[in-house]
């Protein structure tokens, strides 16, 4: 009879430590991974927003330009001294910007 016991015992401290286990792994990743991720996506959210018109820009191709129109999710890009060469491009393509100097 003593040993049934014991053994029931040792059984829900088992399964209370895996419990414990789950739950801090859980947050280490909340913690390292998630938490992290949500704060570059606002820091993009909020450099996408401030985009003006003459903004110099970097793009996620690795090309340099200037903003010269804005609409609601795309943005029409002057790249280099041709002024023929316009690329319209979505704004999370946009990884940099250079705000112009007033």
């Amino acid at each position: 009879m003593m040993l049934l016991n014991e053994g029931a015992g040792g059984a829900g401290s088992t399964i209370g430590m895996i419990l414990v286990y789950v739950v801090f792994l859980g947050l280490l990743m909340y913690f390292m991974a998630i938490r992290p991720q949500k704060k570059q996506q606002k820091k993009m959210d909020e450099l996408i927003a401030s985009l003006e018109i003459g903004d110099y820009v970097l793009t996620t191709s690795g090309f340099y330009g200037s903003i010269i129109d804005i609409t609601d999710d795309t943005v029409i890009v002057e790249f280099g001294n041709n002024k023929n060469c316009r690329i319209p491009m979505q704004k999370t393509a946009i990884t940099q910007v250079e705000k112009q100097e007033k």
